[in-house]
């Protein structure tokens, strides 16, 4: 069967090869780039199947304006994909002001336009399916993240309230948590890190600024595998919450839920000693 795909930044990473899987196999794409000039191959070689729309997810008024188009051009949208997004890291007191908004209006704020903006068509065609690109990060940390963190957390926690709040539409919400992926992410996060301070030279952080400028450094995620199992889980039934990709996503996650819930039972009877007698 034949879907029709609206995703945000289809130039690179996991936006780019998903649409080419989806244009590969039959499916419609519609993809929003800042720089339309980045899928001119697609462009030509899927004229038929492939309409790329330009849009900065940063940029919330355009964002209902490329939706109305977008469904009115094709009439069905079946999987919206919010995909757009990249990493910043640094200590939290050497970020910039302007990279701190720029972090949250595009990994957070901008995918909660997207989806707003979305929703009522979603529900007037009986349904369709939300993809939201997330990572383990939203549920596990590093130092030295804290604003990629919080954009991905937020993320987590706004797709995980909606999935209840739209299941009576017959809309489907999945946030997805790869792990590393061989992709531009680490040399572009490498490339516009915050200020770096003598303070934190031996500390984690350190650790993680080196590693994230080695360019002999590969992550082992399949991005082919990764992508392959997104695109077949809109078609599982139920429609599964979370889908966690990688070696290292499950490592860090499992470690972290089990760190968490292990703190919580432990203050079980302090907390239930605090209710009213």
């Amino acid at each position: 069967m034949t879907h029709t795909w609206l995703i945000t930044g289809v130039n690179s990473g996991f936006g780019r090869e998903m649409t080419e899987q989806l244009l590969a196999r039959g499916d419609r794409v519609i993809g929003t780039v800042r720089k339309p000039d980045s899928v001119d191959d697609l462009c030509e070689k899927y004229r038929e199947s492939f309409r790329r729309l330009p849009l900065d997810v940063t940029e919330f008024a355009a964002i209902p304006g490329v939706v109305r188009q977008a469904f009115a051009e094709y009439g069905r949208i079946d999987v919206v994909v919010n995909n757009a997004g990249y990493g910043l890291f640094g200590p939290a007191e050497g970020l910039a002001d302007e990279q701190i908004r720029q972090q949250i209006d595009t990994n957070l704020t901008g995918p909660i336009h997207l989806t707003r903006a979305v929703l009522p068509h979603l529900r007037t065609q009986g349904g369709g399916r939300i993809l939201a690109m997330s990572t383990y990060g939203g549920q596990a940390t590093h130092p030295g993240a804290s604003l990629y963190h919080a954009s991905k957390w937020g993320l987590e926690g706004f797709f995980d309230s909606l999935a209840a709040e739209v299941s009576p539409f017959n809309i489907g919400v999945t946030i997805v948590e790869p792990g590393g992926a061989r992709t531009a992410f680490r040399r572009t996060a490498g490339a516009r890190m915050g200020a770096e301070l003598s303070a934190y030279k031996d500390t984690p952080l350190g650790a993680l600024r080196a590693r994230l400028t080695d360019p002999a450094f590969a992550p082992n995620g399949d991005l082919e595998k990764m992508v392959r199992i997104i695109v077949a889980s809109i078609d599982e039934t139920p429609v599964p919450k979370r889908i966690v990709l990688g070696a290292d996503s499950y490592n860090m996650i499992h470690k972290a839920l089990s760190e968490r819930l292990a703190s919580v039972e432990a203050q079980k009877d302090r907390a239930l000693s605090t209710d009213c007698a």
